[in-house]
């Protein structure tokens, strides 16, 4: 099953997972296919992208932000990704992945993506930044307006240094590809 498929399929049984909690996880069920994989037989490093896109999606969906961001005009948007591979995910090998959105701040979201083994380890690790962008309004809102209009009162805790560094890290990057 290709992406399209792998899309559909996660769209298709969203609702039999339940609302999403922020804070809490998703996590979507995968098997290492022949279309996702390098020279090395491994899961390529692309397709880690395109399974992370795929659980924000997923939670996208089931916090309401996808019903939400069509009636209001907004885009959900990733600003930038961190990725650390540890294990490799081989050919026909059963995996999941692990989402969530651990904190924000002002205009920007931090979540994670971590792949899961079927032994319990973790193969990888993607921590991404983002935002909400307002069409109407032309300009990025705060996460906490997008929060609240989903119904929820739940405040972000404060970003962990790890957190923090990868931020600096993603500004200081976003700066030399604006100069370039």
């Amino acid at each position: 099953m290709y992406v399209w498929g792998r899309l559909a399929r996660m769209m298709a049984t969203a609702s039999s997972r339940g609302p999403y909690v922020i804070g809490d996880q998703s996590r979507l069920g995968f098997r290492c296919l022949p279309t996702d994989i390098d020279f090395n037989s491994h899961l390529n490093n692309a397709r880690y992208m395109m399974l992370a896109d795929l659980g924000r999606i997923d939670v996208f969906l089931r916090v309401g932000l996808v019903a939400l961001a069509r009636k209001h005009g907004w885009a959900p948007m990733i600003g930038g990704l961190q990725a650390s591979y540890v294990r490799e995910i081989r050919l026909w090998r059963h995996f999941e992945v692990a989402s969530s959105i651990e904190t924000w701040e002002a205009t920007s979201v931090i979540g994670k993506h971590r792949f899961i083994l079927d032994n319990g380890e973790t193969a990888a690790l993607i921590m991404t930044t983002g935002g909400v962008y307002d069409r109407r309004g032309r300009r990025f809102l705060e996460i906490g307006e997008v929060v609240a209009a989903l119904g929820h009162s739940v405040q972000p805790r404060p970003p962990t240094e790890a957190e923090r560094a990868f931020m600096i890290s993603h500004r200081n990057l976003r700066e030399q590809a604006k100069q370039a």
